[in-house]
């Protein structure tokens, strides 16, 4: 079984010029999930981590089954507006826009270990927005994991020295 066949591209989303990896024919799949979540762990075997750190929307769905399978808490980051408590925020750029991004002020104590999870690495300014607001807290990022990194928009380089995991590479 390779995950590759329950990715999709969309072409022009979410604009024009913009080829979209849909991770939903994935989701449908419960031994392509599965298979995806066992690379998702076998790349956290030999880290520590208090917490998982999710982005929204689509990193919700395997950070909850990373946090899960881990044991440890489960921390949503969300767009602005979306939290009931206090926050603090980041705004990053994204390929198409610019957009703010909040964690509630008790979602991480200092000196703890976190994996930050999304769906996709792109151009990195989400995940660099994440790790600051994680940094902002006193936590400590032990790594970065993804689905998938689109190696060509260098994503990597915005994330600074923090080790990066990702499961598919195009």
């Amino acid at each position: 079984m390779k995950i590759e066949n329950y990715l999709r591209d969309i072409q022009d989303f979410p604009k024009e010029g913009i080829l979209f990896k849909d991770i939903t024919p994935l989701l449908l799949e419960p031994k392509a999930r599965d298979l995806m979540l066992k690379q998702l762990l076998s790349a956290t075997e030999s880290i520590v981590v208090d917490k998982v750190v999710a982005i929204e929307s689509r990193g919700f769905f395997f950070g909850m089954l990373l946090a899960q399978q881990m044991n440890v808490g489960f921390v949503p980051v969300r767009k602005k507006g979306k939290l009931p408590y206090e926050t603090i925020s980041a705004t990053y750029e994204l390929e198409y826009g610019q957009d703010v991004l909040e964690m509630h002020i008790d979602a991480i104590k200092p000196g703890e270990r976190v994996l930050i999870h999304d769906d996709v690495l792109a151009t990195g300014g989400t995940a660099k927005a994440v790790c600051e607001l994680v940094q902002r807290l006193g936590g400590e990022i032990v790594q970065c994991n993804f689905l998938i990194e689109l190696t060509f928009l260098n994503g990597r380089a915005k994330i600074g020295n923090h080790p990066v995991f990702a499961a598919i590479t195009y």
